[in-house]
């Protein structure tokens, strides 16, 4: 591996560590803030491929000639990087929602989203209406002191009965995950929704697996 790679590779291990530790989401998204000139070349360097993955995920489930009619919602948007990969691909009709005011910035400037709410997930103040998105997408945000596990619920509540929510998380930080699946279960238990598919896919972040949760609303 080159020794910018290594290098990036650490500061990313560090920030997470940073971010993770700090308890509180209003210090979350300060740290965003922070970091939202240069997230994406900062993730890309050290083969970060979430929101590539999650794009190619929405992509495998609309044919090419539905692409422009359904409404997707990208949760936890960053910079955009999800939607600018699913405009590539044909999606029209993409809605942002993301807590930071920095990050909101770049979303706006990326011209790709139709709607944009500066909104955090899970704590009962969304402004999103109930069953408007065919698709909802998250790509690597269940981690610590990110989206809670309630956002999950709320992701549902936006999505109409039949549409998707893909999920796309790390395999390897196993807390997290291990709660996000449970809660999932719980909801599915509850006839909330339905799990299409689980799959394993790799070169998450560097040769590190992820793991992609599909789900249907009931």
């Amino acid at each position: 591996m080159e020794p910018e790679a290594i290098n990036t590779l650490q500061h990313n291990a560090t920030l997470y560590k940073t971010i993770d530790e700090s308890g509180d989401p209003k210090m979350v998204v300060a740290m965003y803030d922070d970091i939202s000139t240069n997230y994406d070349e900062i993730m890309s360097k050290g083969r970060y491929r979430a929101p590539i993955i999650a794009a190619e995920e929405v992509s495998i489930l609309v044919s090419e000639n539905q692409r422009k009619e359904v409404r997707v919602l990208d949760v936890a948007a960053g910079t955009g990087w999800v939607g600018k990969e699913l405009t590539k691909k044909g999606f029209t009709n993409i809605d942002a929602l993301e807590p930071s005011g920095s990050m909101m910035r770049q979303i706006k400037s990326s011209g790709v989203y139709t709607l944009m709410f500066q909104e955090f997930l899970g704590v009962g103040q969304n402004t999103i209406s109930k069953g408007i998105y065919d698709i909802v997408v998250s790509a690597g945000a269940m981690r610590e002191n990110h989206i809670p596990l309630s956002g999950i619920d709320d992701m549902i509540h936006f999505t109409k009965p039949g549409g998707l929510v893909v999920l796309l998380m790390n395999n390897f930080d196993v807390g997290p995950k291990n709660k996000a699946e449970s809660h999932m279960n719980q909801l599915e238990e509850k006839g909330l929704w339905c799990k299409e598919s689980s799959t394993i896919v790799p070169n998450y972040s560097l040769s590190k697996e992820g793991i992609v949760f599909i789900y249907r609303v009931q």
